[in-house]
């Protein structure tokens, strides 16, 4: 078995397969890459048994082959080369060498056939997606996940199919993200909930992607399959909590605000609030918003006035900054909406501007109480 590629095109395909790869693995043939040559067609493949990831690369190569390479040694080994071919030659002593320009290096495989199998999906539902609607829908729900292992449906996002169109739903049971398109439709009902960690290894690569992503899915897993790679993944068994019946219909009290100046404004005050509940009070009255925060431990106090456009009755409500803070962050309209309609019931921040036709945002903020 032997090769030749180009040592910043395995590096960088590499890079991407290696965020696949735990740092402790109960099986050892999980710390390799498993190399599968057939011809001038690589296939790399990295996973975790929960999520498999494979690319498949171009090479100069007439030879067939499947070997494991530990993974840590030839990244570490390919980031030290300047662009240039590298010459892979598997020898008899179970070693691969790799030839360079300057030197020769040496690396103990293992045998191909003992790398796990991805799973193949069985009659599978499919749904098309452009890559960067999926990185933005990733990214706008991700940040809401849960890290509570006793309730596991809320540490991934739920994936909701229709013919009207496609949601994205995340919720730690403090914050809540809806994120809709209806510019892009599947062909039939389904829904399941996607697992962080594929999640963010979509978000990174297809950010900015404007090629196709093809969604498979079944109950148990999903195969998502873009360019020249693909990923397949567990899905989250269970069911997902009826988020619709939190998310309150009547909001009487509209409040419209410059989104940077809230946030900044929000990030100051709460460095003088409560270090345990990051507690801060919206007071609204008129075009004016007064936002407060007070340690009374440690006798730090903060209030910021603000010029809104606000509709509805006087009130004050409570709100834990930092949830305020990663929502109007992951926003990146110029004006936000915050609806309320009373100071024990959740708030809706919606984006007022900047969003593209068929795309639509939620954010729904749990309030708490004021101690008054």
């Amino acid at each position: 078995m032997r090769f030749i590629v180009s040592s910043t095109y395995l590096l960088k395909q590499l890079q991407v397969l290696g965020g696949v790869i735990n740092s402790s693995n109960t099986l050892p043939i999980l710390d390799n890459f498993l190399f599968e040559l057939d011809g001038s067609k690589l296939i790399v493949s990295a996973s975790d048994l929960e999520t498999t990831m494979s690319s498949t690369l171009d090479v100069e190569s007439d030879s067939k082959g499947s070997i494991a390479i530990p993974a840590r040694l030839l990244l570490e080994t390919l980031k030290t080369f300047p662009e240039q071919p590298l010459t892979f030659v598997v020898e008899d002593n179970n070693t691969i060498e790799i030839s360079s320009n300057h030197g020769k290096y040496a690396l103990a495989y293992a045998d191909g056939s003992e790398f796990p199998k991805a799973v193949a999906l069985e009659d599978p539902s499919t749904t098309v997606v452009t890559g960067d609607i999926l990185a933005t829908a990733i990214s706008k729900t991700i940040f809401a996940t849960g890290n509570d292992d006793l309730r596991p449906v809320m540490s991934g996002v739920f994936f909701q199919f229709s013919t009207e169109g496609l949601t994205f739903v995340a919720t730690d049971a403090h914050k809540l993200v809806r994120y809709k398109r209806e510019d892009v439709k599947a062909s039939q009902v389904a829904e399941f909930i996607m697992p962080k960690k594929p999640l963010n290894l979509l978000k990174g690569i297809l950010a900015a992607n404007e090629d196709e992503v093809k969604i498979e899915y079944n109950d148990s897993n999903a195969k998502f399959t873009f360019e020249n790679s693909e990923l397949v993944c567990r899905l989250i068994d269970g069911k997902y909590p009826n988020y619709e019946a939190v998310i309150p219909k009547e909001n009487p009290n509209k409040l419209v605000i410059d989104r940077t100046q809230f946030l900044s404004s929000v990030r100051r005050v709460s460095i003088f609030s409560n270090k345990t509940t990051h507690q801060i009070r919206l007071k609204i009255a008129g075009a004016e918003l007064n936002i407060s925060a007070e340690d009374i431990d440690y006798s730090n106090k903060a209030e910021e006035r603000l010029t809104c456009d606000y509709q509805g009755d006087d009130m004050q409500i409570g709100f834990n900054s930092r949830f305020l803070v990663e929502m109007l962050s992951n926003l990146t309209s110029d004006e936000v909406q915050l609806e309320m309609s009373m100071p024990n019931r959740a708030g809706i921040l919606t984006p007022v501007d900047g969003l593209d036709d068929g795309e639509q945002v939620t954010m729904l903020v749990m309030p708490v109480m004021l101690n008054s």
